[in-house]
């Protein structure tokens, strides 16, 4: 991927899988990997022995990285893809369904 169509930050709906139709904010992303971390989506659970860090153990629940392509930027409430724009001599993403700019 040349440029990040979603970055750190953005609002991004689930497309597809066990989080489908959920929103959530983008903590991580892994561009080498085609991945990424959202807030509260696709939340793994481990179960954690005690140890010297965390005398008590137990349940950790945290969110797992998922493909890029399963989420669209958030315009309005719905995914949406993304394309670069120059406009006013300014490289911007722009919002695919509705034209609208991103950034900038």
């Amino acid at each position: 991927m040349s440029a990040a169509k979603i970055k750190k930050g953005d609002s991004v709906v689930v497309r597809s899988g066990k989080d489908k139709g959920r929103t959530g904010t983008v903590l991580q992303v892994m561009p080498k990997e085609g991945k990424l971390l959202v807030e509260g989506v696709n939340v793994a659970t481990r179960h954690r022995k005690p140890s010297q860090t965390n005398p008590q153990g137990g349940i950790e629940r945290r969110e797992a990285p998922m493909a890029i392509g399963k989420v669209g930027l958030a315009v309005d409430g719905k995914a949406s893809r993304v394309r670069f724009e120059t406009r006013d001599g300014k490289k911007v993403r722009v919002a695919v369904k509705s034209g609208e700019t991103i950034d900038g």
